[in-house]
């Protein structure tokens, strides 16, 4: 089904499948598509993020289970935390499932990573549809779920022109500025190849 996703701004998407179809105003994408069902969010469209710490944030955290909050909290785990924990394949699995939603809460559309050494992480990320890039070695900057707290340059996934892949998120922020000023939790919802993968109740 085709799909217009449209911003406060009036900026808009048609989706086609896993790719974006036309670029352009609500008005003029919803008058040449009148049966594309359209989904109106608040704030900005943009490029959705690729986040350059994979490897630390899925292979080398521990996302707690909410259950686990009285006992582990509700931050990651790392470092000696996390050896503590002694975790065995399903945790790890469960954790990356944990953190890959996070991440997409983040306006997240792809990560950064070396090859994935942990199968049942590796299987977690292919299952969510979440790309992966390579890297050629660790980056600097600090890993965190939210892309501009790293302190490193945002990197993004290219949304913005007809053929290009649908992979794009919404933020409930006033523009660009806004948004790197208060950062990528204000992630309403996350589109990747297409398909609503995040949206925030």
């Amino acid at each position: 089904m085709l799909t217009i996703h449209a911003d406060a701004r009036g900026h808009a998407f048609a989706v086609a499948g896993e790719r974006i179809e036309a670029v352009g105003s609500l008005a003029e994408l919803a008058a040449a598509r009148p049966r594309a069902r359209v989904r109106q969010w608040p704030g900005i469209l943009t490029a959705g993020f690729v986040n350059l710490h994979g490897n630390e944030l899925l292979e080398e955290t521990y996302h707690p289970d909410p259950r686990e909050a009285g006992e582990l909290g509700t931050e990651p785990l790392t470092g000696d935390a996390l050896t503590a924990l002694r975790l065995d394949d399903a945790r790890w699995g469960a954790s990356a499932r944990r953190g890959v939603q996070r991440m997409l809460a983040h306006g997240t559309v792809a990560v950064a990573c070396e090859p994935l050494r942990n199968r049942a992480v590796r299987d977690a990320v292919q299952r969510s549809g979440l790309a992966v890039v390579g890297r050629p070695g660790r980056p600097a900057g600090v890993p965190s779920l939210d892309p501009l707290a790293s302190g490193l340059p945002p990197r993004t996934r290219p949304a913005r022109e007809p053929g290009s892949a649908a992979d794009f998120a919404a933020f409930d922020v006033r523009d660009e500025a806004e948004l790197a000023e208060r950062g990528a939790g204000t992630c309403v919802a996350t589109v990747v190849a297409g398909r609503l993968v995040f949206r925030r109740r």
